[in-house]
């Protein structure tokens, strides 16, 4: 895409750039550009950088108002945003991009590390020097005709001692404003690069634009994409290289390639977990507060969660994060977290006022939206907004649409971008440094028989093998019957940067470490459950609030401050004794409720012989505490 030429920018040639490390030696280590972050001289990589793809400028971003500002208009002025009416969707914008553009490729996401077994079997492996053969192919001269950008972010709160810090090159100027709303785009961040911090190295080209026939160049979606797609990351030189596409999850390196597969290895070899996670403070009527992190994978409720408005009187849910949660040990033997984002990103379908009105009022402003409907008086729409469609509308792709089209209005995985602080329910501490103390961890999946409602581990073992065991029936299943299972373990199956059998092995070391007073406790939750007649059982949305006070509730109980007894063993875990899940006011029979916890030892016993073949996968890099709870769950339920 081309840009009209600003005065204001800052042009710098090549040579101007690092006048004295231009074309730097190789070393012992080999090229500086494939050298660790911490032996390399940012200025001389992105003159690297710029030597192989060759941009027309090259402008050093610094995370201002105006900077986001004068890109959004100047997307405006070349068609690939779209302004929405002021009086609808105040400073809020609409994006649509390339058909085949519109989600993550996981079949093109590639964990580069030095040896096969350490990327595992659930990962895409390639070999790294052959990859970089092949990249500086792609990558040469891919920007010609463009601005390569340079985007210094913090993944936390700048200087935090739980942050890192990267450097995305782009030449993307949605990647950059959509950058300046997810991360912490700064002029801080060069200086603690300067001062010798870590930092990882991320590399982002749309690739060639697209083009007619006829010759001509198309720039009025948000982003050209290239049909051959590269997510590539180096877990042990820390650096991201991506290629081909604009889609968010692609092309924010900050986000899944940064804060989750390359941090996850940080993680692993520094002591620290980087998780796909939710992060709230729950408050009870009596002040006390508790910090739940929270994985599930994806439409299994977990943006609900994080923007829960409890049910039950005096308990109060706020929001700290929607999606990643970095935990590092305390010094006092907690494990604290914090959401190392600054915005949301999150899918449009299925959000509306009553599944979720949080996040619906989160959107009233300042939003960036993608591959959502138009309609006619300059507003958005999609699947869900609304109980009624409206009669007439633009949809994902430009093209009028009408309730009876047969198709949908919005992409199935449209987007919206936006601060998180303008989240009516983020937590006062949402961007505290340190971090908040953990106090639960919660695994779910989307299960229509076979799971109950809600179950405690009885150990940090036992909760880890629920993490590993996370998954999610294809199909509805026939009551009492195993169904298809979509294994998303930790919900971390496409974002893990490592093995996964190792991941596993890293959270036991952790949770060792952690002091037993303060060390999380570790539920999980079903909210899917179906009766025979494929009805869900459980009403789901704010009443999930009662199943969160239980959680509390027993944290309470580990800490002494309550004695009564609140739950009873099960072969799966500790559930709910009897009264002791608040039902005031809520319409489920005993019938019900009973389903809802009910544990089928046929069925169960058939899943653990799935849960075998599964860990089979990991063969003898599977963690020997994995196979004793699988052995032992087969004896509580024979």
């Amino acid at each position: 895409m081309t840009f009209t030429a600003n005065p204001r920018r800052t042009r710098l040639a090549l040579a101007e750039l690092a006048p004295d490390v231009f074309t730097p030696a190789p070393t012992a280590a080999g090229p500086a550009a494939h050298r660790p972050p911490s032996s390399r001289d940012a200025r001389a990589w992105v003159a690297e950088i710029a030597e192989l793809t060759q941009p027309d400028e090259i402008v050093w971003c610094d995370g201002s108002a105006a900077e986001k500002q004068r890109l959004i208009d100047e997307m405006v002025a070349a068609g690939t945003l779209l302004r929405l009416a002021d009086e609808k969707r105040p400073n809020s914008y609409l994006a649509r991009s390339d058909p085949s553009d519109v989600a993550r490729v996981e079949s093109r996401t590639f964990i580069c590390s030095e040896r096969e077994d350490d990327a595992g079997p659930t990962n895409n492996w390639r070999d790294p020097a052959a990859m970089r053969v092949e990249l500086d192919e792609v990558f040469s001269g891919s920007m010609r005709g463009r601005t390569l950008y340079v985007v210094p972010f913090s993944m936390g709160p700048v200087g935090g001692p739980i942050s890192q810090v990267g450097i995305e090159i782009t030449d993307s100027p949605y990647v950059v404003v959509s950058m300046h709303v997810m991360t912490r785009v700064d002029s801080r961040v060069m200086d603690l690069i300067d001062a010798g911090q870590q930092w990882v190295p991320a590399v982002h080209s749309v690739g060639a634009p697209l083009v007619d026939g006829d010759g001509t160049r198309h720039d009025d979606v948000a982003w050209p994409c290239n049909e051959d797609k590269y997510i590539v990351h180096y877990p042990e030189t820390r650096e991201i290289w991506s290629y081909g596409s604009g889609y968010g999850g692609n092309a924010l390196l900050g986000k899944k390639c940064f804060a989750l597969r390359i941090a996850s290895a940080m993680g692993r070899d520094e002591g620290w977990l980087a998780e796909h996670m939710l992060l709230i403070r729950v408050t009870s009527p009596e002040q006390r507060q508790y910090h739940l992190a929270a994985a599930f994978p994806s439409a299994c409720g977990k943006t609900n969660l994080a923007m829960l408005q409890p049910t039950v009187p005096g308990w109060k849910v706020e929001t700290i994060g929607d999606d990643i949660v970095w935990m590092r040990p305390g010094p006092d033997g907690s494990l604290r977290a914090i959401n190392p984002e600054a915005g949301f990103f999150g899918v449009a379908p299925g959000t509306g006022v009553e599944t979720n009105p949080t996040a619906i009022e989160t959107l009233t402003h300042d939003v960036i939206f993608t591959n959502v409907a138009l309609t006619d008086d300059g507003d958005v729409w999609w699947e869900g907004l609304t109980p009624e469609p409206p009669a007439h509308l633009i949809d994902w792709q430009g093209q009028d649409w009408t309730p009876d089209a047969g198709r949908p209005a919005a992409h199935p995985n449209s987007r919206f971008t936006v601060a998180a602080e303008q989240c009516p329910t983020i937590a006062d501490v949402w961007e505290d440094p340190a971090g908040v103390p953990v106090d639960a961890i919660v695994f779910g999946g989307r299960r229509a028989s076979n799971v109950p409602l809600v179950a405690q581990a009885t150990s940090w073992d036992h909760g880890v093998f629920l993490g590993a065991t996370i998954s999610s029936e294809r199909t509805a299943a026939a009551e009492g019957a195993v169904g298809e299972l979509r294994r998303d373990p930790f919900a971390m199956l496409p974002f893990c940067g490592y093995n996964m059998a190792d991941h596993w092995s890293h959270w036991l070391e952790v949770g060792a470490g952690l002091s037993s007073e303060r060390r999380p406790k570790i539920f999980g939750v079903n909210w899917f459950r179906k009766d025979a007649d494929g009805r869900f059982i459980w009403p789901g949305f704010g009443e999930n609030s009662r199943v969160v006070k239980w959680i509390a509730e027993q944290i309470d109980r580990s800490r002494g401050v309550r004695t009564d007894s609140g739950a009873v063993t099960s072969p799966v875990g500790l559930l709910p004794a009897p009264g002791a899940l608040d039902l005031d006011g809520l319409d489920v029979s005993e019938a019900d409720m009973a389903a809802l916890f009910d544990v089928p030892r046929e069925a169960w016993l058939a899943e653990t012989d799935l849960t075998a073949e599964f860990f089979a996968r990991f063969g003898d890099r599977l963690p020997a505490a994995m196979t004793a709870q699988l052995e032992r769950l087969r004896g509580r339920l024979a």
